[in-house]
């Protein structure tokens, strides 16, 4: 037992009823994410040298609510559960039974954003450049779904702030890993993104420095956040699932990184 114990707070999932409906905290926290989502995207839109104007905003964010959703789904599926698919290949369309994972998502999105460049014709790179200081908002707001939902909860641990889950079977001490990854995937990404997005930089460095921080970030938080049970560890008994789909995140990171200073240097020196 920890010197300071505290409390998973008690929070009732339903945050609203009306009647028959009942509006579930989860799904306000995605629709905070489109929203803050939305906002930014016309703030960043009355920038002299968008590639997105305010009337394309509204489009833009239709087609990226359904890369998340479907990408996010799928890839939960066969990123976590793909045996599980096998023996029951409708379980992929029943998505009110939960489930969605982050790396999938960003594949469902930037699929929709490329279809979306084509339309407007808009180079695909200019666009994600864009659309990345909007992501990790919503991705902090996930994070606190998945906290007040009780689920993706930490390792266990005996540090002061540690929480016992009422979920968790084991009634064990638990890091409040949701919490560490809302406060880094979403609000320290979201201020180093925005930040470095302010000023005019070479094409592709926005998405480089987004794609590098989340895998980071993620890489780190992991640590601290039980993995998942069905799967335990991937490699050398201590690499997670998620910590191995974001590896590759890294290495595009720092790949756009190079391209786009490598083509800085390039024009300042023909």
């Amino acid at each position: 037992m920890s010197m300071l114990e505290l409390s998973y707070p008690d929070i009732d999932p339903v945050a609203l009823e009306i009647g028959p409906l009942a509006i579930h905290w989860y799904g306000l926290m995605y629709l905070f994410a489109f929203a803050s989502a939305w906002l930014l995207a016309m703030h960043r839109a009355k920038a002299p040298h968008s590639v997105i104007n305010r009337h394309q905003v509204e489009n833009l964010v239709t087609y990226c609510a359904f890369g998340v959703i479907l990408g996010g789904r799928a890839g939960y599926v066969f990123f976590y559960h793909f045996d599980y698919w096998l023996s029951d290949p409708l379980w992929l369309f029943r998505i009110w039974e939960g489930g969605m994972s982050f790396h999938g998502g960003l594949l469902g999105v930037t699929l929709a954003v490329w279809l979306y460049a084509r339309r407007i014709r808009q180079p695909f790179i200019a666009v994600t450049d864009f659309i990345a200081p909007l992501v990790p908002l919503g991705l902090g707001f996930g994070r606190l779904g998945n906290f007040i939902g009780g689920e993706l909860w930490g390792r266990t641990t005996d540090v002061p702030w540690a929480m016992v889950f009422p979920k968790d079977p084991t009634g064990l001490e638990r890091h409040p890993s949701q919490l560490y990854q809302a406060a880094t995937e979403g609000v320290l990404l979201f201020a180093l993104v925005y930040w470095f997005s302010m000023k005019p930089r070479p094409r592709g460095a926005v998405t480089g420095l987004f794609l590098l921080g989340y895998g980071l970030f993620r890489i780190f938080t992991e640590f601290y956040r039980a993995p998942d049970e069905h799967i335990q560890f991937d490699l050398f008994g201590w690499v997670t699932r998620g910590q191995l789909l974001s590896v590759p995140l890294v290495l595009l990171g720092v790949g756009f990184l190079g391209y786009a200073w490598r083509g800085r240097i390039k024009r300042r020196n023909p």
